[in-house]
C-alpha cells in the first residue's frame, strides 16, 4: 500500500437483515484517501452515507470488505485496539457537537489528549493551540451553553484535531449552521486540515461544501460513484 495513504477501503458491503428481509445499503465500495486530502460523499437521505462513515471509522461492522487506517487493518484488531486507534489516528465531527455541557471549551478539547495519557498541563497547551487556530482564543473558558452554534462546532472540530489524527470523519459538520457561519467554519476547518496534513472524509447534503473538497463521490444505487 502507498505510504501516503491514510485510508484504504476495498470491497465494502453492508446489508441489514430483518427477519426474512435483507436490504443491501451499499456494496463493493472502494476508496483510497491520501494524507491531507479532502473527500466529500453526497447522497440522498437514507442512502447509507452515515453508515459508510461509521464503517470507515470502525464503528459499524461490515458484511464484506477490508479497511486499513494508518497502516492497520480494522478487521484484525480487537475492540480495545480499534478504540485506541480511533482515539489516536481518527477524529470524528458530527452534525450535533456532542460537547460535554459541564466542561469548558478548553476542557472538552483536552479530553482526547487525556484519554491518550498526555499529562494534563501538556493537554491544556495543545488544546489551547487548536482553539486559537480556530479563532476561539477568547472563548476557551466558556461552557458550550455560553457559545454560539458556530463556536460550538469549531470547538468540536478542535477536539477532533487535537491529537493530530491522520484522518477526520465528518457527518454533516455544518448542517445545523446558517450559511454565513457554515462557510466560516468550513474555511477554518480546511485551513487547519492543510496545516496538519490531516485527511478529511465528510458526508454532506451541501453541494457547495462538497465542491470545495479535493474529490467528491455520490452514493447512488448502492454504489460509490465519482462526481
Amino acid at each position: 500500500m502507498n505510504n501516503s495513504l491514510v485510508l484504504s477501503a476495498r470491497g465494502l458491503t453492508k446489508t441489514y437483515h430483518s427477519g426474512p428481509q435483507s436490504v443491501t445499503v451499499w456494496k463493493d465500495v472502494d476508496l483510497d484517501v491520501a494524507a491531507g486530502e479532502s473527500i466529500a460523499i453526497v447522497g440522498a437521505s437514507g442512502s447509507g452515507k452515515t453508515t459508510l462513515l461509521n464503517a470507515l471509522g470502525g464503528l459499524d461492522q461490515l458484511d464484506q470488505g477490508r479497511i486499513v487506517v494508518d497502516g492497520q487493518d480494522l478487521s484484525t484488531l480487537s475492540e480495545a485496539k480499534r478504540t485506541q486507534l480511533r482515539n489516536t489516528s481518527i477524529g470524528f465531527v458530527y452534525q450535533f457537537h456532542h460537547l460535554l455541557p459541564e466542561f469548558t471549551a478548553l476542557e472538552n478539547v483536552m479530553m482526547p489528549q487525556l484519554l491518550a495519557g498526555v499529562p494534563r498541563k501538556q493537554a491544556a497547551e495543545q488544546a489551547a493551540i487548536c482553539l486559537q487556530q480556530l479563532g476561539l482564543a477568547q472563548r476557551m473558558q466558556h461552557k458550550p451553553g455560553e457559545l454560539s452554534g458556530g463556536e460550538r462546532q469549531r470547538t468540536a472540530i478542535a477536539r477532533a484535531l487535537v491529537n493530530r489524527p491522520k484522518l477526520v470523519l465528518l457527518d454533516e459538520p455544518t448542517g445545523n449552521l446558517d450559511q454565513q457561519t457554515a462557510r466560516h467554519v468550513e474555511q477554518a476547518m480546511l485551513d487547519l486540515s492543510q496545516q496538519m496534513e490531516t485527511a478529511f472524509v465528510l458526508v454532506t447534503h451541501d453541494t457547495e461544501l462538497a465542491s470545495r473538497m479535493n474529490r467528491g463521490f455520490r452514493l447512488l444505487d448502492q454504489r460509490l460513484q465519482p462526481m
